[in-house]
């Protein structure tokens, strides 16, 4: 069936379904407001995109102000990771995550986080699904997190800076 011009640039006409979730619209994912900026640990903070409770995921911006090793970490589920600014590798692998690249990493793939010294700024786009399990050099569990404990964290970090503990919501799914 052919469409005319018109009807190419005319909207969906019926209703979407009862039970959809709403969109989420984000103009500067990258905050012009620095109290957005979850802290995670000592020089790396997070600012969620969307923490999707209903299927146990979340989106965010990685972002982290000094060089060092962040973390070793294990995913059971997939990973995507777009590079914003800066650059980063794993010391498991041998390729080094740069501006403007993309990262998959597989589930079950165990890595150390390392941003170099000489990177003063990185921030990175992950989407996380499941769960991030810390570990030591010989894979004992140390922590972990998942969409729940980011909620946790932007409730306690929002209420501290004056946002309000609710203002998380408008992130959850």
């Amino acid at each position: 069936m052919t469409q005319t011009d018109d009807e190419k640039r005319m909207p969906y006409q019926l209703e979407m379904p009862k039970d959809a979730g709403e969109d989420i619209v984000i103009p500067h994912a990258v905050p012009q407001d620095e109290r957005v900026w979850v802290p995670q640990a000592e020089n790396v903070y997070f600012r969620p995109l969307c923490l999707n409770a209903s299927q146990g995921y979340w989106v965010n911006v990685l972002k982290v102000t000094k060089g060092g090793v962040l973390s070793r970490h294990r995913h059971p589920q997939p990973v995507h990771g777009y590079v914003l600014k800066g650059r980063w590798h794993y010391l498991e692998h041998d390729w080094t995550a740069e501006e403007g690249g993309y990262v998959y990493e597989p589930p079950g793939e165990t890595h150390t986080l390392v941003v170099p010294d000489d990177v003063p700024e990185m921030m990175t786009l992950f989407q996380v699904n499941g769960v991030m399990c810390y570990v030591d050099p010989w894979g004992k569990q140390t922590g972990f997190e998942d969409v729940f404990t980011k909620i946790d964290m932007c409730r306690a970090h929002y209420e501290a800076v004056g946002l309000g503990a609710d203002y998380v919501d408008q992130f959850i799914r």
